[in-house]
């Protein structure tokens, strides 16, 4: 059997049909809102560059008529969100302009009706106000990242799994764009002059009960430090972050289920309370 190696991996080539099939099963568990079974006996526990093409496979298929991309999302970046998923190691997906629910945050109530198995968290995101594509990797510095942040903005995550219960492995979750759902970005921009994300402190509560709470340095040490790990990864795979990307830096502590009518809070330090109604 052909092997493949590269940074990322060296072992078996997954074929392209099995790709294909990891694509299929997936597409199909969202637009039945069926939960399917994990994608690991197509694509292994290892093969990351055919993690990375079935979730590629998923969100080109999406990108229709109005849908684009308008950034990106990191997870697993804290410690209790791999302990919750069973991995050890951060991934990344595309955010679609039809995950963006943010008039949530204006006080309209935000639809389940796209949603299979729905986990909420708290993060600080980022938009870009330059691309980070620089000449090396090397170039690819705390600093670089820092500079190129428009402004900080309290975010809710919602995380969702295509795969019945969350039985989820490393591949699995990569493959179903990192466990994307939707996502809730508040209007209360701040600049970094004014706000350290790794000193933020988040509190989640649904129904005015705390149901998760963490803080920046939970998200590898610093939002930052993830903002960075993401442009490393999307440099190597020839898709560099750009000027107006929305990135959303990982979970500040654990994620957690809710329910329709239930309405969720974060409360981000530095940032007006960012709250959201989901509909009965």
């Amino acid at each position: 059997m052909a092997q493949n190696c590269n940074r990322f991996y060296c072992g078996p080539v997954t074929s392209h049909d099995s790709i294909e099939a990891a694509v299929s099963r997936l597409a199909q568990a969202q637009a039945t809102r069926v939960p399917c079974a994990p994608v690991r006996d197509l694509i292994g526990t290892d093969d990351l560059p055919a993690a990375y093409a079935v979730q590629r496979g998923l969100v080109d298929a999406r990108l229709t008529g109005d849908v684009r991309v308008v950034g990106r999302k990191i997870g697993a970046t804290s410690e209790a969100v791999q302990r919750q998923l069973g991995v050890d190691q951060p991934d990344f997906g595309y955010l679609l302009s039809d995950m963006d629910v943010s008039h949530g945050a204006d006080g309209v109530p935000v639809s389940m009706r796209t949603l299979v198995q729905p986990r909420v968290e708290g993060e600080v995101a980022f938009v870009l106000a330059g691309d980070v594509d620089p000449a090396t990797e090397e170039e690819i510095t705390l600093e670089l990242v820092r500079a190129a942040v428009d402004v900080a903005l309290p975010a809710l995550e919602i995380v969702d799994s295509r795969i019945g219960d969350w039985d989820i492995g490393f591949t699995d979750t990569v493959a179903d764009n990192a466990s994307s759902g939707l996502f809730v970005v508040g209007r209360d921009g701040r600049r970094l002059d004014d706000l350290e994300p790794r000193d933020v402190t988040m509190s989640l509560t649904i129904n005015d009960e705390e149901r998760s709470s963490g803080a920046g340095a939970a998200c590898l040490g610093d939002p930052l430090e993830a903002l960075r790990w993401l442009a490393v990864q999307a440099w190597r795979f020839g898709d560099p972050l750009r000027a107006g990307h929305l990135i959303l830096s990982g979970a500040l502590g654990p994620f957690v289920p809710f329910a329709p009518g239930d309405r969720v809070v974060a409360t981000i330090s530095g940032f007006a309370p960012l709250s959201v109604q989901f509909e009965e």
